[in-house]
C-alpha cells in the first residue's frame, strides 16, 4: 500500500524516450546490433578455438585426468546439470578413459562444498575414493583451469561439462597451458538450458580478458600432489 503524496516506482524511475527523428532511431538501432555482435564476438572466438577438440565420453581420448567443473548444489547435493557432468566422469573412468577425476568447485564457506559433494556422488557411482582428487578454490572456469596446472601439475586432461559451457572451459584451460579435450554432457532444451546458454554471452567476455591477461586466480597456494599421488601404482 503507497502512502498518499510518496512517488510511485514508475514516479521515480526517468521515463524512456525513443528518438524522435528517423536519424536516431536508425541510430539506436545500429547500436544496438553493434552491440549484439560485440557480445557475440568471444563466444564464437571460443568456439573456434575449441575446434574439433570437443565431443562425447566414447569420442574422448585416453587422457589420465578428467576434470569436472561445479555446477551447483541443492541442499548439499549436486544440482541435475552436475550429477549429469559427475555420470560422464564416471562413465569415462568406467570405460578406462581417465584414471583420476579432479572435482573442482566453491568450498568458499562453511555450509557449501561442492568438490566433498562431487565426491561422495563419484564413489556413489563406482569411482574409488583414491582416485578422485578434490580442488576446493575452483570459484570460476579459470581458476579451476590455472589451479588444475600450477598446483596440481596436470598437463592433458578431459573436460567435463555442458555443451553451453564446454567450449570456454577447453579454450580457458588451453590458455592455461593444458592440453585438454572436452566431453559435451546431453541436456534437454529447457529453461536452465537457455539460461545457462545466455549466461555465457556474458562470461565470455570475462574469459576473453582471462585468456588475454591470464591472471593468478583468487587464490592460488601451495602445489599439491593429489593427482601425481593417486596416479601412483599405489594409489
Amino acid at each position: 500500500m503507497r502512502l498518499p503524496g510518496w512517488p510511485t516506482l514508475r514516479d521515480r524511475l526517468p521515463a524512456l524516450r525513443l528518438p524522435r527523428t528517423r536519424r536516431g532511431r536508425r541510430r539506436l538501432v545500429q547500436g544496438l546490433m553493434a552491440a549484439c555482435v560485440l557480445a557475440l564476438v568471444p563466444a564464437t572466438w571460443m568456439r573456434l578455438e575449441a575446434g574439433d577438440r570437443v565431443g562425447t565420453t566414447a569420442e574422448a581420448p585416453a587422457r589420465e585426468v578428467a576434470v569436472v567443473f561445479g555446477a551447483g548444489l541443492w541442499n548439499g547435493r549436486p544440482t541435475p546439470y552436475l550429477a549429469h557432468r559427475l555420470d560422464a566422469a564416471a562413465e569415462l573412468y568406467r570405460t578406462g578413459k581417465v584414471k583420476v577425476v579432479l572435482v573442482t568447485g566453491d568450498n568458499s564457506r562453511v555450509e557449501y562444498d561442492e568438490p566433498d559433494a562431487m565426491r561422495t556422488y563419484l564413489t556413489g557411482r563406482g569411482v574409488p575414493d583414491g582416485r578422485i582428487v578434490s580442488d576446493y578454490a575452483g570459484f570460476d572456469s579459470w581458476d579451476s583451469c590455472v589451479r588444475a596446472k600450477k598446483i596440481f601439475g596436470v598437463d592433458r586432461a578431459v573436460l567435463v561439462s555442458q555443451g553451453f559451457h564446454i567450449h570456454r572451459a577447453v579454450t580457458l584451460c588451453r590458455s592455461a597451458g593444458i592440453d585438454a579435450y572436452g566431453v559435451a554432457v546431453d541436456e534437454p532444451r529447457d529453461a536452465t538450458w537457455y539460461y545457462g546458454g545466455a549466461r555465457e554471452l556474458a562470461a565470455s567476455g570475462k574469459a576473453a580478458l582471462d585468456a588475454l591477461f591470464r591472471p593468478d586466480p583468487r587464490f592460488l597456494g601451495p602445489e599439491e600432489p593429489g593427482v601425481a599421488e593417486a596416479l601412483a601404482p599405489s594409489g
